[in-house]
C-alpha cells in the first residue's frame, strides 16, 4: 500500500515531494521513500533527497528515521549505505516495508551494510509504529 492510499496520508501532517525516480513525504520525525519501479537509486538521487531535507529540516541537529515502502522493484547498492552514514549521520534507524520475499531478501543485504538499526516490516502500519517508538525520539 503506498502512503497516499494509506491512513497515515490524512492523519499525519507531511510535505510531499516528487522526484522523477520516486516520491517523498516527509513527516515529523521520519520521512518515506516510495521509489520507481525498475529504476536504480544511486548517489545522485541520493543527493537530491538529502537536499530536499535540509531545505524541509534544516541541515542542524536533525534526527530522522527513513521508512523505505517498498512497493515498487527497483535496484540500488548496499554499499552506498556506509557512504552515506560518514557523510549524513542524521538518520538514526530505518524501517524497511517488504511486499514480496525478494524485497526481503534485499532488506536483509542492506541491513548487514548499516550501522544503524533496521527493521524489516510487513506493513507501513508496522514500520510507522515501530519508528514512533524507536528510543532516538523518547
Amino acid at each position: 500500500m503506498t502512503f497516499e492510499n494509506s491512513p497515515f496520508y490524512k492523519r499525519l501532517e507531511h510535505k510531499k515531494v516528487v522526484y522523477s525516480f520516486g516520491t517523498f513525504y516527509f513527516c515529523d520525525m521520519f520521512f518515506v521513500s516510495e521509489l520507481n519501479e525498475g529504476i536504480h537509486f544511486d548517489w545522485d538521487k541520493i543527493t537530491q533527497v538529502i537536499s530536499t531535507i535540509y531545505d524541509i529540516y534544516g541541515n542542524y541537529n536533525i534526527k530522522l528515521a527513513h521508512i523505505s515502502n517498498r512497493v515498487n522493484s527497483y535496484s540500488t547498492e548496499p554499499h552506498l549505505w556506509i557512504h552515506f552514514n560518514q557523510e549524513f549521520g542524521f538518520v538514526v534507524a530505518s524501517a524497511i516495508v517488504s511486499y514480496s520475499e525478494m524485497n526481503y531478501i534485499n532488506a536483509t543485504i542492506e541491513k548487514r551494510f548499516s550501522k544503524n538499526s533496521i527493521k524489516r516490516c510487513a506493513s507501513l502500519e508496522q514500520a510507522i509504529e515501530w519508528v514512533k517508538n524507536l528510543r532516538e525520539f523518547n
